[in-house]
């Protein structure tokens, strides 16, 4: 039964609701005070409904709902007079027709922002009606300013930015680089319906940020883009001295040298006093405002200047101490510089060569000491006089050359393998070559056709065959 009943209640909605949808009206109209605002309200297709009544309602935002405008065929038309809308309401056709009641409002104002309820009277279905909203819009006043600080370690307010009067609220940014905090928006409620949004920014202002950029940024349903407004912020510090011109290289006698006493501070600085350590101001010295000036240096100049500066939140000092030198120092210029540069460079590169050859040199000559990796080929052993037979034959016999062929045999020559240390120098007669030529050789060939045989002579010592008779 509860499911039944269920089902039942939300089939009516359902046909109330399609029911409803046929008064025709627009869902939203927007308007700005002291404009004309028009609500249409049509019902195009009554089928067997007969409309006898059509009635404007209005239901404000925080109110009960109120009949403004009511028109009946037969009794025509009426507006209440206690309505809030009393003598700025009225039907658009004269006289007005149940096929288009719809109405103006003239003079609108921002309490006529709610639901406007377009009602129909019928027979036999009963009432049905349309609703529109009426969204009131007030383009707000805005504005900024920035707040003069005192530089502290206290987060304050150092700017402000404020949209008054506005509908719907507007939205408030800020662009910055300042390292500080926006505070959350806070909303003001008028009489009027119109809302004020208001907006700080809160910094720990230093000396270092007077004078910084920052700006408050507003958006507004009724502006075609953001309002900025640029600002720079004012923060209060008292003077910082700070004593320039001393290069640690004043001499005696030297003439035309100066002190600057450099100040900043907000309020701008309004004195500037020079002072010694000593109390007692050397005669050769002249003060202008925030310049001292020494017309020639000498020992008296040995002392410590002091420079103090006062702005209505206070003052600020530096010192400096003046050490006199019997003569100036010369100082190497920007040529000297580079000339010691060059010179430098050269010494280095020189070095890297130099390390580089005798490096090289040492791996060739510790190359050369090493023994050698390979063994030379064995001489060819040659037969001594008693060794060969007796031959009687020429030279020219083939069957003697090929006896000598067969019985050579390879020997190997141990004085090849030879080091370093067991190598000598030859004496003077193994140094002596006799000289040959062609005519030697013919002169070794006797008359009985004698040919000497000589064989090469071994590293270290030499010896020759005996000759072969032939």
């Amino acid at each position: 039964m509860n499911m039944s009943g269920l089902l039942s209640a939300l089939f009516l909605l359902l046909i109330q609701g399609s029911l409803a949808q046929r008064v025709r009206v627009e869902p939203e109209v927007m308007s700005y005070p002291g404009h004309t605002v028009t609500l249409r309200c049509q019902f195009p297709n009554p089928g067997e409904n007969q409309l006898t009544q059509v009635s404007w309602i209005f239901e404000p935002t925080d109110a009960e709902r109120t009949n403004i405008a009511v028109f009946h065929p037969s009794f025509g038309a009426n507006y209440p007079t206690k309505s809030p809308l009393a003598g700025r309401v009225r039907f658009i056709s004269d006289p007005p027709t149940l096929d288009n009641p719809s109405i103006q409002i003239k003079d609108v104002k921002m309490t006529d922002e709610g639901r406007y309820i377009c009602e129909y009277a019928t027979y036999p279905s009963g009432n049905e009606q349309g609703v529109s909203s009426l969204i009131m819009l007030a383009k707000p006043n805005n504005t900024a300013t920035t707040v003069t600080v005192t530089a502290g370690k206290t987060p304050v307010i150092v700017a402000r930015c404020e949209s008054s009067n506005g509908r719907p609220a507007a939205a408030i940014s800020w662009s910055t680089a300042l390292n500080g905090n926006e505070a959350t928006p806070t909303k003001k409620d008028n009489p009027d319906n119109t809302v004020t949004v208001q907006s700080t920014y809160m910094l720990a202002p230093q000396p270092a940020d007077n004078g910084k950029d920052i700006s408050c940024v507003v958006s507004h349903r009724t502006l075609s883009q953001p309002e900025t407004f640029p600002m720079k912020l004012v923060v209060e510090y008292p003077p910082q001295v700070q004593i320039v011109g001393y290069d640690n290289n004043w001499y005696r006698g030297q003439t035309n040298a100066y002190l600057t006493c450099q100040a900043d501070g907000n309020p701008a600085p309004i004195s500037v006093t020079w002072k010694t350590l000593s109390g007692l101001m050397p005669e050769t010295v002249q003060l202008k405002e925030n310049r001292l000036a020494v017309q020639k240096v000498d020992d008296t100049i040995n002392t410590t200047f002091i420079c103090e500066v006062k702005n209505s939140l206070g003052y600020g000092r530096d010192q400096v101490t003046i050490f006199v030198r019997d003569f100036r120092q010369s100082a190497p210029g920007a040529a000297t510089g580079a000339i010691i540069g060059a010179v430098l460079c050269v010494i280095i590169l020189v070095a890297i060569i130099a390390t580089t050859i005798v490096m090289v040199r040492k791996r060739q000559r510790k190359n050369t000491d090493r023994p050698p990796t390979h063994k030379p080929p064995p001489p060819m052993k040659t037969y001594s006089y008693s060794d060969r037979p007796s031959i009687s034959k020429s030279v020219s016999d083939p069957e003697l050359m090929h006896h000598e062929t067969e019985n050579e045999e390879p020997m190997t020559d141990l004085s090849a393998y030879y080091d370093d240390k067991d190598h000598h120098e030859p004496s003077w007669e193994d140094k002596q070559t006799p000289y040959h030529d062609d005519r030697d050789e013919e002169a070794m060939m006797g008359e009985e056709g004698i040919y000497y045989i000589t064989s090469p002579a071994a590293r270290g010592s030499s010896f020759m065959s005996p000759a072969v008779v032939v």
